[in-house]
């Protein structure tokens, strides 16, 4: 049996290191927030190019207290892509601002950037560019419109550690970046935990003040806030994991192109393209074919585990409907929520587990 995902197999060999971190975070008793936190805040900015960071609960709270803090309110626009996990927009919809779409680029997945300036209006107040399955935005041309309409950013890193656009780390473009340290991801915790990076010391100094009640000190708190506080556990965890996460992401690139090299002349495959001048982190392998129900069932017969993000566009989910989108509105997505498919990858699947895959995909398509 090929996991789609095996986390056994990143577990037992660091496992020394992970339980003597657990034992020592315990008998420090720095089981809220704590010196565990701001090492990883530290670190891992640092990794991101930028200066501040804040530890948070989970990749879903990353968002939601970028936008509160970069003052997204009701009624305010938020220029999306309709191609992602839903917490991207119910972070912009719990503080009662209006998540708008922009159509997918059909090659890479993410948001086209060309799409976004029709769909901007006066209440527009945000763009949240999403780093889809870890390939990067066309960050520059983000910029750009933000700096012309003064516009928030705000970077959905979520799947996206290490990811770069154009020599720059994925984080560092926006007012901040959200990432998610969900256990799946390319550096996950043992729980749920997330982190904001910024360069900016005011929006740092807010969003930590926002997690944690609104206050800065015990028991005076200066603004209505959260409970949004990172776990001790999960940063001393994560610090374990982010020795390696470069080797990893390695990793996960060099499966990738394994992948490209045997998957490139099969009729009926497409293959994820890399975006200009982005360095994609493979946070996901995702393919598109024609027939996904037939590819999918012969692929678990072989015991080959497969799974789809996303099969259905947040334009069209019921949970969105009071937005008024309908099938037809945003071509490029709901073909792409057709047909991708995301196959195994992670730093631990053997070339040989990646060859009989792809052997199995050529029987197939």
């Amino acid at each position: 049996m090929i996991l789609f995902l095996d986390l056994d197999k990143q577990f037992f060999p660091i496992r020394k290191e992970i339980n003597k971190k657990i034992n020592e975070v315990i008998s420090s008793k720095a089981f809220i927030q704590g010196p565990y936190v701001a090492e990883l805040e530290k670190k891992f900015s640092r990794l991101h190019g930028c200066q501040w960071a804040a530890g948070c609960s989970s990749g879903t709270s990353a968002l939601l207290l970028s936008l509160e803090a970069s003052g997204i309110q009701k009624g305010d626009e938020v220029i999306t892509t309709p191609l992602t996990f839903i917490a991207t927009v119910e972070a912009v919809c719990q503080l009662g601002a209006r998540p708008v779409f922009a159509d997918i680029d059909p090659d890479t997945y993410v948001m086209d950037t060309d799409q976004i300036e029709s769909r901007i209006s006066k209440k527009t107040r945000a763009i949240i560019p999403v780093h889809l399955f870890g390939n990067p935005v066309r960050m520059d041309d983000i910029t750009a419109l933000a700096r012309k309409y003064n516009l928030k950013v705000i970077e959905d890193c979520a799947q996206a550690h290490l990811s770069s656009y154009n020599g720059r780390p994925v984080g560092s473009f926006g007012d901040t970046g959200a990432f998610s340290f969900y256990p799946g991801k390319n550096l996950g915790a043992y729980g749920d935990a997330g982190m904001v990076v910024t360069n900016s010391q005011d929006l740092a100094a807010r969003i930590k003040k926002l997690l944690d009640h609104g206050r800065s000190r015990k028991y005076y708190h200066d603004i209505l806030g959260f409970n949004h506080r990172m776990d001790g556990l999960q940063a001393g965890i994560l610090l374990v994991k982010l020795q390696y996460l470069k080797e990893w992401t390695k990793q996960r690139q060099s499966h990738a192109r394994y992948y490209n090299g045997l998957l490139k002349d099969v009729p009926g495959i497409k293959l994820p393209k890399v975006q200009e001048k982005g360095s994609h982190v493979y946070h996901l392998y995702v393919i598109r074919v024609k027939d996904r129900p037939r590819v999918m069932d012969h692929l678990k017969k072989k015991g080959i585990q497969t799974l789809i993000h996303y099969p259905v566009p947040l334009h069209l989910q019921p949970a969105l409907g009071f937005l008024g989108y309908q099938k037809g509105d945003f071509p490029n997505a709901e073909l792409a929520a057709e047909r991708v498919l995301s196959l195994p990858l992670y730093p631990e699947l053997k070339r040989s587990e990646i060859e009989f895959i792809c052997q199995e995909l050529h029987q197939c398509v």
